[in-house]
């Protein structure tokens, strides 16, 4: 951790000019850490049923960055089939230190890394129900928030340490989420998780193998349109924190490009392992985004039998309802390939794989989206 410390200091130093801010905010991390360390050492003592409590037949939403993970997660939580974790709760997942800070929300909201976020790009906030990643990110200081957010922009390529298959870290992850979730399913009073892990697609042998009895949701979604999404989220943030069009534009590039190799580098791990037949197909089901959007209501049919969920004359009829506006959605977000130095014959022949494999046909796009 020291070592990756060192790196985000010096990579924000020499990349932005920030050699004072970090100090206080690496100060205030390892001073988080240390306090949730003691608040989770703590947590059997005051939750009793914390130790009765395990983790049996998670729902996890697998897939690259802004392919439809949070609409489906936040759908599920909201719908009963489980408890997904608030963002406040993946920095603080001790449930001691929860009831002290409970009160003290409203007024972290103003710090939290959530002010990065562009709402009109990622809504959120600290009582959002988000993806696990920070919660590893802010354990750990390591993995693909690390990688996307800083060490893109460090003067070595990073991406062969922060590849799973060069170095595992897997068990280390798997066994903290599984204590977050515990928590998280007291916190709810809930017996099922819900949760989103973006960077599990490269890594879901070993995750089946921690938890074996989990149900897999992994999206799918046109690269031409996942792609171009995925950079506005992470350089949006980028720009909130540190300033990323401040940059050279051969800075803002190379950064760019890393993180296009690294998209590129998750769906492609996933994709090698799926055909390859070495993952557990029984625990995985495939979901379309464009099916998503256009089918809700037929997709959630085969979904409920397949994570094992009661189809209540209520579900059944808010599923109804939200097909319709499903279907009547029009997005607002409009990007271009050209800011990010792409084209579409590029993603197209990259993502070749994804397409053949899993019977996407790239879509025609606007000229304004070229």
């Amino acid at each position: 951790m020291i070592y990756r410390l060192l790196l985000a200091y010096r990579t924000l130093g020499k990349t932005f000019g920030m050699w004072v801010q970090p100090l206080f905010t690496g100060w205030m991390f390892l001073n988080l850490r240390i306090n949730v360390a003691i608040g989770m050492a703590l947590d059997p003592l005051f939750f009793p049923k914390l130790r009765t409590t395990d983790v049996k037949r998670p729902i996890v939403i697998v897939g690259n960055p802004r392919s439809g993970t949070t609409f489906l997660q936040r759908f599920l939580v909201d719908n009963g089939f489980g408890a997904g974790t608030r963002l406040w709760h993946e920095l603080v997942p001790s449930l001691s230190l929860q009831k002290l800070l409970n009160p003290f929300i409203p007024i972290l909201e103003k710090v939290s890394p959530a002010r990065h976020h562009s709402a009109s790009v990622h809504k959120t906030s600290l009582v959002s129900v988000e993806t696990d990643d920070p919660a590893l990110f802010f354990r750990f200081f390591d993995g693909f928030f690390l990688f996307g957010f800083i060490a893109s922009h460090a003067e070595e390529d990073m991406m062969d340490y922060f590849d799973p298959n060069k170095r595992d870290f897997s068990a280390r992850d798997f066994a903290y989420i599984r204590q977050v979730w515990r928590r998280n399913l007291v916190s709810w009073n809930r017996d099922r998780v819900v949760s989103k892990l973006f960077s599990l697609g490269p890594r879901i042998n070993p995750f089946v193998a921690e938890f074996p009895d989990a149900r897999l949701l992994y999206m799918l979604r046109d690269p031409l349109s996942m792609v171009p999404s995925g950079m506005s989220l992470v350089t949006g943030v980028q720009e909130q924190a540190f300033g990323f069009s401040k940059l050279p534009k051969e800075q803002q590039q190379r950064c760019i490009e890393r993180l296009y190799q690294g998209f590129l580098q998750i769906a492609r791990l996933f994709h090698d392992d799926w055909v390859s037949g070495k993952l557990p197909k029984e625990n995985i089901m495939l979901v379309h985004f464009d099916r998503m959007m256009s089918d809700f209501d037929g997709l959630m049919d085969e979904l409920l039998p397949f994570v094992g969920h009661e189809a209540s004359p209520e579900l059944m009829a808010t599923i109804k309802a939200t097909a319709e506006k499903q279907r009547a959605f029009s997005s607002k977000h409009k990007y271009s390939l050209s800011q990010y130095g792409l084209t579409r014959e590029r993603i197209v022949e990259d993502y070749a794989f994804f397409y053949e494999t899993f019977g996407i046909t790239p879509a025609e796009l606007p000229p304004e989206a070229l």
